[in-house]
Parts: structure tokens; sequence; C-alpha cells
């Protein structure tokens, strides 16, 4: 069938493929098949020709008839360096394909190769200049369900500590409001506004949209270690979207390299699912941070930004888990209902801000969980192997304003120099604006929880509750200019130990002396 389009017509196999040089025939046979395929607009996947140009016009021609798109069964498919990108808009099956995506020689490093978009159109409302936190409805009547985006520029939140300082972000805020102009309560408004400087609201696209399969192979990068991040991967810009069975593998890392900003990243959408993908941890290298200390950047193999519902099952890392070298593997900011089932990842992040999380039935490795944000936060039937179960970081407060709930886990701690294990690690001196109020997770629990510390140092004291969050807090005389709200109480409900050496609450005990411990056997 190929070879007689190909002997019939004459086309224009290129990235600028439109009705107007597409054979009418092509279109009809493909329409009676059912999909495109990238052969039919001249990919050779033969694994040394770049096939891109072809595969932008597959897209292209597969977006304007509605038609989706197949991979042709045992091709592998060449993508160089140049500026060029895959818009989607049509179911793709990958199938068992092979894809190389050569970073080796990149004309454009902020270049998706895919980028799944909606045909819906963004507006900014009129009329709507302040917000109120846990608001239930916002005056706007809509066709259909939609994403909210509000900002404030003249609010600064995220004002980060530590090497990789900064002067903050502006205040952002993402929820769904329905066509009543209702917030939906799965995700409310967290942040007053006293002003509003920015607003989008982006329709919803409310049909699924499914990328399946494919076996991905990055070339990585060989450019200077610095903050020039690389996407050259998959962005999705459109709600409501299965990606199913992908696997993405990293080749040909040297002894340095620019970072990856997530061969998956998910933006300004949501109800996004990943499951059964296989995902690959990056190379640490170094650089030289904004406090002019050498840092190690973080570089992603998933990246969340502004987006709500998004779901991982099944999913799992193709590295070892708890090997250091490689950066963990998951980054994200301003997202709300994050979900890990059934994962096997390096760690979970949430940069600037999630509200609510549940982990569940996963194992986490060497970075395990990394968070602030607000909301519940669950972890349920999860192992993590790290050095601690839970770190609120440190670098934007350490703050989590709501409940922490732990249940039927397993702590496998990898013990530091100094021998010390903390479930809840952070720091937070009081003394630096983020931009908000800091808190403590209001209200902890920890039911069937198992401290695996069989492994222990000689000087091993046991297990701590809370790290020392302020070592500098040892009496009444430690002054916070920016307070930080302590926990209120802390649940222990069959919490064991392998070493059988008790639980403790901190080596700062001072600090956390107002904590009530209600604590069961």
């Amino acid at each position: 069938m190929k070879k007689l389009l190909f002997s019939t017509f004459i086309l224009c196999f290129s990235a600028s493929a439109t009705e107007n040089n597409v054979s009418d025939l092509l279109i009809q046979i493909a329409t009676t098949r059912g999909h495109l395929c990238y052969s039919d607009l001249g990919a050779r996947g033969d694994g040394k020709t770049d096939d891109m140009e072809a595969i932008v016009a597959t897209h292209q021609i597969a977006n304007q008839y509605g038609l989706p798109v197949k991979a042709d069964e045992g091709y592998v498919y060449y993508i160089g360096g140049r500026n060029l990108t895959a818009f989607i808009r049509t179911d793709t099956d990958f199938g068992e394909s092979v894809f190389l995506i050569d970073d080796t020689s990149v004309d454009n490093r902020d270049s998706y190769v895919f980028l799944v978009e909606s045909l819906l159109q963004p507006f900014k409302p009129n009329g709507i200049t302040q917000l109120s936190k846990g608001q239930r409805r916002v005056d706007l009547t809509l066709p259909y369900p939609c994403l909210v985006t509000v900002t404030n520029t003249n609010m600064k939140h995220y004002i980060r500590y530590g090497r990789n300082q900064n002067d903050g972000s502006p205040q952002t805020d993402i929820f769904i409001l329905n066509e009543n102009g209702s917030v939906d309560l799965d995700t409310p408004i967290v942040w007053d506004f006293d002003q509003i400087t920015d607003i989008v609201v982006q329709p919803m696209d409310q049909e699924i949209l499914t990328l399946t399969g494919g076996r991905f192979t990055t070339l990585a990068n060989r450019e200077e270690p610095v903050y020039d991040y690389f996407k050259r991967g998959f962005g999705v810009r459109r709600s409501n979207v299965i990606v199913d069975g992908l696997e993405h593998y990293v080749a040909g890392e040297g002894e340095h390299g620019a970072p990856y900003s997530g061969f998956i990243h998910v933006s300004d959408c949501a109800n996004v699912t990943i499951k059964n993908t296989i995902l690959t941890g990056h190379k640490i290298y170094e650089t030289i941070g904004a406090a002019r200390l050498p840092v190690s950047m973080g570089s992603y193999d998933i990246s969340l930004s502004r987006a709500l519902n998004v779901s991982f099952f099944n999913c799992r890392q193709s590295n070892d888990i708890t090997d250091n070298t490689y950066w963990g593997i998951m980054g994200s900011n301003y997202c709300k209902n994050l979900v890990l089932d059934n994962c096997v990842f390096s760690r979970f992040d949430a940069h600037r801000g999630v509200t609510n999380a549940t982990i569940q039935n996963s194992t986490l490795g060497h970075m395990g969980i990394n968070a602030i944000g607000n909301g519940t936060f669950l972890v349920e039937k999860t192992t993590v192997r790290s050095r601690r179960f839970v770190h609120l970081r440190s670098d934007y407060g350490s703050t989590w304003q709501g409940e922490l709930v732990i249940r039927d886990s397993v702590f496998v701690p990898s013990f530091s120099s100094s021998g010390n294990v903390v479930l809840i690690n952070g720091f937070n001196s009081g003394q630096h604006n983020f931009g908000y109020t800091c808190y403590m997770p209001e209200r902890i629990l920890f039911e069937n929880f198992h401290i695996d510390d069989s492994n222990h140092p000689t000087a091993y004291t046991g297990p701590a509750i809370f790290a020392d969050f302020n070592p500098k807090m040892t009496d009444d005389t430690c002054i916070e200019n920016y307070p930080y709200v302590k926990t209120e109480k802390v649940m222990l409900k069959n919490v064991t130990t392998a070493s059988g050496k008790p639980l403790r609450i901190s080596d700062n005990p001072f600090m956390f002396r107002n904590v009530t411990i209600d604590s069961e056997s």
C-alpha cells in the first residue's frame, strides 16, 4: 500500500504540508484505514535519516482531518536537532517503534519534540479584580468547565533561601471553574488575592486524547553545566490526556551536560494520567548557584507546572532509584491533587507548593518525599529508602499547612555520617521572609509504620520524629522575625523499629516542647 501511494502521488514531504499539497486519495485511503502513518508523509525509519519533517507533517495533516496517527511497525525514527515541533491533537499510537532523539547538536533547547495541545482558545475575562482563599464561586458563566489561572505580580511568594536563592515568584493560583462559576471543591483557591494583575481562562477539552506506546531514547546533550534547561520531549498543554505504555531512556551522558526540564512536561491543564510508563533519571552535574557556591543541578524526566489532577499509575524508573549519581526523577510547581500509585521512582517532589498529594503502593528511592504546600498529604502502603521519610523543603520554608497522614508504610533509612535518622526533616530559622507564613503540618499521623533501622551504626540513638529545624531555638531567648507555626499534635499507632530503639521527638526537644504526642502500641 505504501509503495502504491508513493508511486501514484507526488507529495510535499515537509513540515509545511497542507490540504493544498496532500492528495485527496491519500486522505481517503488513510480514512478508510483508520489512521495516518509517518511513512505516508515520507518517514524512512532507518535510524539514520532525520524523519522529523515527516513526523511534523503527519500530525499536521492528522490534526486537520481528525485522523489518529500510528507509527510504522519496526521503524526506527531518527530525530535530529532542528527547531521543529510536532503538534498533537489526535490519538497517537507509537506502538513498539523506536525514536532516537539526538540532543548532541540542537538549534533550540526550548523546543519540544511533541506538543499535545488544545484547539480551545484561552481568554481573559473582565471584572474579576480580587479573590479570597476558599472562595466558592466566581462571577463567571461558562459554556463548559475551564481552568483559571490568576496572578498578582505585586505580591511575591516562594522567595527562595539557600544556594539557589532568588527574589521569589508572582503570587499564582490555578483552579477549575464549573459552568455556573462554582469553584471545583477538589481544586480550591488557596491564596487571598487583594489584587489580580492577570487572569486567564482556559476551556477544558471534554474528550480524552490518548498517547500509546513508543520506545524513546534521548542521546544526551554535551553542553556546559549551566541552568539552561533542555525540553526536547513531550509537552502536554491539554486537559484530559492519557499517556499509556511510553518508555524513555537516556544514553550518552558524559562528564558534563546541561539539565533537562522533563521528558514529559505537563503544564496549564488538568486530568492527565500517565500509566504503565518507564522513565529514566538523569546524571547529576554541578554548577555555581545564585549564592556563588557549587550546587547540584536538578534534571528531570517528569515535570509538572500549574497542573491539576495528575496521576501516575504503574510507572517505574529504568535506573537504580537508590543510586545518588542520578537526580530525582520528578519536579513540580503550583500543582493540585498529585497521585503516585504503584510507582517506583527515586523521589516525589513539590517545589513551589502542591495542594493535596497521595502516594500509595509505591517505592521511593534516595531522594525520598520532598514537598511543601497545603491540604492533606497521604502516604499509604509505601516504602521509602532515603535519609528521611519526608523532607519539608527548607529552601521554601519547610511549610505544610494541613495534615500529614502515613499508614501501612515502611522507612528504610540510609544512614548519614552522623547516624541520625529522622522521619520529618526540614529547616526554618525564622529569619527569612519566604513571602508567606510558614507552617509545620498541624496534625501528623503514623499508623502501622515500621522503621527498618537494622543496619544502624554503633552510635545510633534511635529515630526522631522531627529533625532539628532550628538549632538556635534552644530556649526562650530565640526570637523568630518570621514565626514558624509548629505542629500541634502527632499520633503514633503501632509504630515499630527493627533496632528496638524507641522513637524520640527530636534532637531539639525544646523546639517541640508544646507538641502533643498520642502514642498507641
